[in-house]
């Protein structure tokens, strides 16, 4: 553990490797003696068709954006049981509600993490301890420069509906508002006295939401088609 100016102490641990997350868990148990509050919020992004994106690289985002946070939940939850008490914020994203065009393996992950988190929620009640879902849309973070674009969407055999895909991706994660947004979510969740149990965040906050309860499916991907130019 090392602190900076700011008094924050930093762990460097692999949420894909749960032997990581256990011992890094440890270590602040250890040094608080205790543990009240936790965030899964690592995550990565790939960009490709369902038919064409490689089985590795499929592996490698269920591997960080699922398994990682299953690794962290199962290290955090005991020492929150103990004195039953705790706070957990899961980030998630609309993309989960609303899955996204050639990012089917990043909007499955999210979608996985929605369940996940509303299913958890329900067991830890009774042990005093809260899980909350954080669900931001667009979203402008360094999460964006480092996601996996894959092979060129030129050479993929869904020619312009890919392209296009990609371009409005491209051109809109950066007129996003920043992260600011999501932790003022992740803070409410950790510190309010009546935390929700979900928190949609950004511009698409209500449109998203709004559309899945009102609209027919086939209407809700007519919008999504509509969005992405295909």
């Amino acid at each position: 553990m090392r602190a900076n100016a700011d008094g924050i102490r930093w762990l460097a641990l692999d949420v894909r490797d749960e032997d990581s997350v256990r011992r890094a868990t440890e270590q602040i148990v250890s040094s608080e003696g205790a543990l009240y509050g936790a965030v899964c919020n690592a995550g990565i992004g790939i960009f490709g068709s369902v038919e064409e994106t490689p089985m590795e690289r499929a592996r490698a985002q269920f591997e960080t954006n699922v398994f990682g946070v299953l690794h962290t939940l199962r290290a955090v939850l005991p020492p929150m049981r103990a004195v039953r008490a705790g706070r957990i914020a899961i980030v998630g994203s609309l993309a989960g509600r609303a899955p996204i065009p050639f990012q089917a393996h990043y909007s499955a992950t999210k979608g996985a993490i929605e369940s996940l988190a509303l299913a958890l929620h329900n067991e830890v009640r009774a042990l005093g301890i809260h899980v909350a879902l954080i669900e931001p849309g667009d979203i402008n973070t360094g999460f964006n420069d480092a996601t996996d674009w894959g092979e060129a969407a030129a050479q993929s055999a869904y020619g312009a509906q890919i392209q296009n895909a990609e371009r409005v991706i491209r051109e809109s994660l950066p007129k996003a508002p920043g992260p600011e947004v999501v932790a003022r979510a992740v803070l409410h969740a950790l510190e309010s006295k009546r935390p929700r149990v979900r928190y949609p965040v950004g511009p698409d906050s209500k449109l998203v939401p709004l559309g899945k309860r009102l609209l027919p499916e086939r209407a809700v991907l007519a919008l999504i088609r509509d969005h992405f130019e295909m």
